[in-house]
């Protein structure tokens, strides 16, 4: 493995003054709720309306103010997240079987019972999220979905793109609020009118201190997953277009300064070519001067000997979104096991799934997709099991338990299970 450019060292753990700041905030509006809302939402965002609930005027005058042609690629995208989703829910079955005579056991899938989406604003109004996070659980069946978004600094205005995705996506209320201020008060509630009622989970992502609002939430309301930088690494040999593996590098990198963009390749030519086609990018790159310092100090290119070794690296990186320009993707389909989410062929670039092809674009990164998958209609489902014995389950199974239990030296379980055996020889003639 040799590389023929090689990425700075980061750290990618937050401050302890992000810690302690975001610790603040969240012990603030535990206690004070919505007073301390309006400190920080004043203090923070320059906002402090009489309510930070959006009327349903409020955000009609929002929606007329969205083009045609983009509220018709908005209303694309949500189709198509529901359809994926739609497709994911019918995989997952309740069932029943009797496992011995007597014995009953089952599973059931209950959706959760209230959401909060924090939808981005930032540095992008990302509309793709508002999508990701609302239409998604509505397919789940989640009773109640409330989204929170950042205000325009003093003006309490939100993107009316982003208006028109939360509407279209199913959303039951929305509020002009933003940073930890919003992720508590999702998860505490708020006596805002209406008032906010606590969540029972809350998804999206954002920037260092939201996603650290999550970590210290976790517990007190369920979370998606605690989502860093974005990240992309890409796969080709020497059939792939350098200049098309800049473009999607560079496209990924403009998300912010600290995304990594790896390139993994079979080809030292593509590997060079991949550098050249990226200087000559970079002077009209629309995005230059966040995506061209994510890949100056993030950006790395890999040489590998071959496909083998090219799956164990990218194994290794784990990176969020993984594209396969190479001869035959599919092979690497059923060959890497690390990923977020998985483009496979030149055409099927990341912004695809970004920006609404159907699956979802809320990821693991910082090599967490080592052991979870991303976003999908089933994080919005509890699976929940159930048991139904009678006294013919009794007579075998209670004794085997009843053993178990004293062999912990658990004798008051031993004695709950002995119990039922001692009702059988009763019940006996």
């Amino acid at each position: 493995m040799e590389y023929l450019k090689r990425a700075e060292p980061q750290s990618q753990a937050a401050t302890q003054a992000i810690r302690d700041t975001v610790s603040r905030v969240l012990l603030d509006v535990e206690r004070e709720r919505l007073a301390a809302v309006r400190r920080y939402s004043e203090q923070f965002d320059g906002w402090n309306p009489e309510s930070f609930h959006l009327s349903s005027t409020q955000i009609e005058e929002g929606l007329a103010s969205v083009p045609e042609e983009v509220a018709r690629s908005i209303d694309f995208a949500v189709e198509e997240v529901r359809k994926f989703a739609r497709l994911q829910r019918e995989s997952l079955h309740d069932f029943e079987v009797q496992t011995l005579p007597g014995v009953t056991l089952g599973q059931r899938h209950i959706p959760v019972n209230a959401v909060g989406a924090y939808v981005p604003g930032g540095r992008y109004p990302l509309i793709a999220s508002a999508i990701m996070t609302i239409a998604v659980p509505r397919v789940a069946g989640v009773g109640r979905v409330v989204a929170t978004t950042p205000p325009q600094r003093g003006t309490g205005k939100v993107n009316p793109a982003q208006l028109y995705a939360m509407a279209r996506s199913g959303v039951d209320a929305i509020y002009a609020l933003g940073g930890v201020q919003a992720m508590a008060a999702m998860a505490y509630g708020l006596d805002d009118a209406p008032p906010l009622e606590p969540v029972d989970m809350i998804v999206g992502a954002g920037n260092a201190y939201v996603a650290e609002a999550k970590r210290q939430l976790f517990g007190t309301v369920g979370i998606d997953l605690l989502a860093g930088p974005t990240e992309i690494c890409i796969l080709a040999d020497d059939s792939a277009d350098p200049r098309l593996v800049a473009a999607d590098l560079l496209g990924q990198a403009e998300h912010g300064t600290n995304s990594p963009a790896v390139l993994v390749t079979t080809s030292r030519e593509v590997g060079e070519a991949t550098l050249r086609e990226i200087d000559r990018w970079l002077p009209t790159w629309p995005t230059a001067e966040v995506a061209g310092e994510a890949w100056r100090t993030l950006g790395e290119v890999i040489v590998v000997e071959g496909d083998e070794e090219m799956v164990r690296v990218s194994d290794q990186i784990a990176s969020e979104h993984l594209e396969v320009q190479t001869r035959d993707p599919r092979w690497f389909l059923t060959r890497l096991t690390n990923y977020g989410s998985l483009f496979l062929g030149q055409s099927a670039t990341v912004v695809y799934g970004d920006k609404g092809i159907g699956t979802n674009h809320v990821l693991p990164t910082g090599r967490a997709a080592r052991y979870t998958g991303g976003l999908w209609v089933g994080k919005f489902i509890k699976t929940v099991t159930w048991q139904h014995v009678t006294p013919e389950g009794d007579a075998l199974v209670a004794p085997h338990i009843a053993a178990v239990a004293d062999a912990e030296g658990m004798a008051g379980h031993a004695l709950t299970a002995r119990l039922r055996l001692e009702a059988l020889e009763r019940a006996q003639p």
